[in-house]
């Protein structure tokens, strides 16, 4: 059965141009704002979102987004509040991908098999968790992949020749290149050398490629979009959150997130043109 993540890449495969994948953190800065903001972003021009579950030691993350899901605790999101937001918005959308994105504590005290079964029965459609390599597949990846949820695995600039097969084993819907080494958000990538480490993991797989980190304008996306499959942006949108708060947040998060959006939408979709 083909997921939701497979048919919108084979779907923007057709189109020829690459995706913009758009993270949020559930529950940021309130979960009622939260839903508006992730109800919005697919008109503004997401392709797939990435949906973050906010956890207190979020160890591969900046400060912004850090501080995003520490906000979304203070407000109470839960994990059980995070699988209900999917649910609503799945009430009015059918066909947008959405990826659940953190890390494996809260998914284990939820309890693994609970935890796969409500993520579907919610409309998720694939994870993405951190701090569970490929040794530990048998933790969560297997179960995930029988039970028809994609598990996308992230690949670095480190990443070898030699490791790549054991990350790639057991990835399903597309692989996560994280551009730069360390935290997200924290310093620009480079295209030239995105493009060439694309390249690198085509060579050892069929899977569409997104590459994430540090991406924040619509430039940056169209250069990075014209050598990958997928362009993932997470640090820009938090960080447009917390200013938003000044203001109020609500409304003013909103339209904030959405006009970020579709700005960074517009450089994606002329990436494979201005390549022609």
């Amino acid at each position: 059965m083909t997921t939701r993540i497979e048919a919108r890449f084979a779907k923007l495969k057709e189109e020829g141009r690459p995706a913009l994948v758009t993270f949020v953190m559930a529950g940021d800065p309130d979960h009622a704002t939260a839903l508006e903001i992730v109800r919005a972003l697919p008109d503004a021009g997401a392709d797939v979102i990435e949906l973050g579950m906010p956890f207190s030691d979020p160890m591969a993350d900046g400060p912004a987004i850090q501080k995003a899901g520490l906000r979304a605790l203070k407000a109470g999101e839960s994990l059980k509040k995070t699988l209900s937001l999917v649910t609503d918005f799945r009430r009015g959308d059918t066909e947008t991908p959405i990826i659940l994105m953190g890390y494996f504590n809260p998914i284990y005290v939820y309890g693994v098999e609970a935890f796969v079964k409500d993520a579907l029965v919610a409309g998720v459609d694939g994870l993405i968790v951190v701090d569970l390599p490929p040794e530990m597949d048998e933790e969560l990846c297997l179960p995930a992949l029988q039970a028809g949820l994609n598990f996308v695995r992230l690949a670095t600039p480190t990443t070898d020749d030699k490791r790549l097969p054991a990350v790639l084993k057991n990835t399903s819907g597309f692989v996560y290149y994280v551009s730069i080494t360390g935290i997200t958000g924290s310093a620009a990538p480079d295209s030239g050398k995105v493009a060439a480490a694309v390249a690198r993991i085509k060579r050892h797989t069929d899977l569409p490629v997104c590459v994430g980190f540090g991406v924040r304008t619509a430039e940056q996306a169209a250069e990075i979009g014209r050598g990958a499959d997928g362009v993932v942006v997470g640090s820009a949108l938090v960080s447009a959150i917390e200013a938003s708060l000044e203001d109020g947040g609500g409304a003013a998060a909103v339209s904030s997130v959405t006009g970020i959006v579709s700005r960074l939408a517009a450089g994606v979709r002329g990436a494979r043109l201005a390549k022609a």
